[in-house]
């Protein structure tokens, strides 16, 4: 866990929600009251966010005392009690809703992440997630992914030079963009992995015949296609297939032999994970 992006992440947070008082509570609940809360599970999946529950509860009030029955990473049941909290009715509340926005998030996206991933099982092949996450939740939507299973592409556009369709057409072709990526990288002194996706077999061969990248993403490919195309890279780079993959569709394309497949439903399109913070 990034312990300062998490620190950051949970202030602005509260002060999202915060404003100038939580006026419910201060009108309703008299001051230094206390207080039991149960996280309760209302729905079967993977559970995920009790560490970052933990900071929050902390970072709201280090008095509040919590007991933790289910960890991340566990499946969990209809009924199933992952944590109590003990301490300040004021300070329980606040944290109440920012709690469980996190981890009905990070458990639904660690149960989808965790139901492909078994779907993967006699297959080499791993699961990457990607770019298309919310604003400003990408580090907790990646940190469930990993939660269930999944891998983790690049963080952000600073930690791997992949070169898109976009990238490719701007350059003026795959050879010109391969070429300045290179360039680039010598002259600002970085070691950065380059990918670049590649649209069709012409342009594979063009990749093929340029070298100088880490990975090649054989983006929109039908299963003929990948396949040949798996076959032409022949090991010397590392494959990743993407687009139009699904739950239903994922093991034709493992069964290509491509070293990774990558979703990005896996976090712009989940179920987040039914679950409350009840009083007892």
């Amino acid at each position: 866990m990034d312990k300062k992006l998490i620190d950051l992440f949970i202030k602005n947070a509260i002060a999202e929600d915060l404003g100038d008082g939580d006026h419910t509570s201060l009108s309703t609940i008299p001051a230094g009251a206390t207080g039991k809360a149960k996280l309760l599970v209302k729905e079967p999946g993977i559970l995920a966010g009790v560490e970052l529950a933990i900071e929050i509860f902390n970072q709201i009030d280090a008095n509040l005392q919590t007991e933790i029955f289910i960890t991340d990473g566990e499946t969990v049941s209809y009924g199933d009690i992952a944590f109590t909290v003990e301490g300040s009715t004021h300070s329980i509340l606040l944290a109440e809703r920012l709690v469980l926005n996190c981890m009905q998030r990070m458990s639904g996206i660690a149960t989808k992440t965790n139901r492909i991933v078994k779907l993967l099982d006699n297959f080499p092949t791993k699961l990457l997630d990607t770019r298309k996450t919310t604003p400003g939740l990408r580090y907790l939507e990646k940190w469930a992914v990993r939660i269930g299973g999944g891998v983790n592409h690049r963080i952000g556009l600073y930690d791997m030079i992949l070169i898109k369709d976009n990238h490719v057409d701007y350059a003026g072709g795959i050879t010109n963009a391969i070429s300045a990526a290179n360039q680039y990288l010598a002259d600002q002194g970085r070691q950065l992995e380059i990918e670049i996706e590649v649209r069709d077999i012409a342009e594979l061969n063009q990749v093929l015949e340029k070298g100088m990248v880490n990975r090649i993403m054989l983006d929109n490919f039908n299963f003929d296609d990948l396949r040949a195309a798996v076959k032409l890279i022949d090991h010397r780079y590392v494959t990743e297939a993407s687009g139009g993959i699904t739950e239903e569709n994922i093991t034709e394309y493992a069964e290509c032999g491509v070293d990774y497949i990558s979703m990005g439903a896996l976090t712009h399109s989940v179920k987040s994970l039914d679950m409350s913070l009840k009083a007892y």
